[in-house]
């Protein structure tokens, strides 16, 4: 008897053992189970579309392929269709991490708290507009696009609409008022120029790395437009990154951040859309002067 129960005994405590062990396997199994979760996340990033969409598009998807390596996410460029867009995308969590203005980085910004301004490009803490004109206009400086047919970029554009405006109407321009009509908004920097050098529009201004850039690649005739007033220094353009923690862990802004700020000239086929050879450190405080330009002219609120 005593036998018998000594085995019962011992079939109960290996049960037990077994049990405890089925748990701790099941945990463990839990556990590898979440984060393949987070693993398999698609990693989203967005851009503002204020460039040729074939380029930006190329330079994106390189970014995205680099950016997969670096951090090990599944990371995937998805184009949005403007400005306005790609902030909405980013306030609904449907875009990570993006590259906006200055800006549509402070409208993010203000939508989603916890976004943070992590890198932009060495330009960024001093980027200039260029206002341009058509050679045939005879206008030298801002002042005289006063009575001029006058295009912006995009409405939601720092360097195309919010800066150039402020400084113009600093030197006595309404621009709402004082030129040939209303002015126009092209939608992107590159259709600024198009338009004033065939003569559509008078005038108009755009971000200055684009205009040297379409200098440099000849894309644009000299003999048929040219600056006529370069804008005060400010910042830009920046990476802006969502609340991510939750979807692909607590390291996770530091795995992107890093990540961007390891891009070199090595990486060519990436940074040439952005004019520059790497990224450097920024912080939602640099884009405080924006946000009170925009405030000031009624933009945001």
């Amino acid at each position: 008897m005593k036998k018998l129960l000594s085995i019962l005994f011992g079939l109960v405590l290996l049960s037990a053992v077994a049990a405890g062990c089925g748990t701790k396997e099941e945990d463990q199994d839990a556990k590898s189970d979440k984060g393949n979760e987070q693993t398999d996340a698609v990693f989203k990033i967005g851009a503002i579309p204020d460039q040729n969409a074939a380029d930006l598009n190329r330079s994106m998807g390189e970014l995205a392929d680099y950016l997969s390596k670096e951090t090990g996410f599944k990371v995937e460029y998805v184009p949005s269709v403007d400005y306005a867009a790609l902030v909405t995308a980013f306030e609904r969590g449907e875009i990570h991490l993006a590259w906006f203005g200055g800006l549509t980085g402070v409208q993010a910004r203000s939508l989603v708290p916890e976004a943070e301004a992590i890198a932009q490009r060495p330009m960024d803490k001093e980027f200039h507009s260029v206002f341009i004109a058509n050679s045939e206009t005879g206008i030298k400086k801002l002042e005289d696009v006063k009575g001029k047919s006058f295009t912006f970029g995009s409405e939601s554009s720092t360097s195309g609409h919010l800066m150039p405006r402020y400084y113009m109407e600093e030197a006595g321009i309404n621009p709402d008022k004082d030129l040939n009509g209303a002015p126009n908004y092209s939608g992107s920097h590159d259709k600024t120029y198009k338009l004033v050098e065939s003569g559509a529009f008078q005038s108009g201004v755009l971000n200055e790395q684009v205009w040297k850039s379409a200098i440099a690649e000849k894309l644009v005739d000299t003999n048929k437009v040219k600056v006529i007033n370069t804008t005060p220094a400010y910042f830009d353009y920046n990476w802006t990154i969502n609340d991510v923690t939750g979807e692909f862990g607590k390291d996770a802004k530091d795995k992107v951040k890093e990540s961007l700020l390891s891009i070199s000239g090595e990486q060519e086929e990436i940074m040439s859309l952005f004019g520059s050879d790497s990224f450097i450190e920024t912080n939602n405080g640099n884009y405080k002067a924006i946000e009170e330009v925009a405030k000031e002219l009624k933009i945001i609120k």
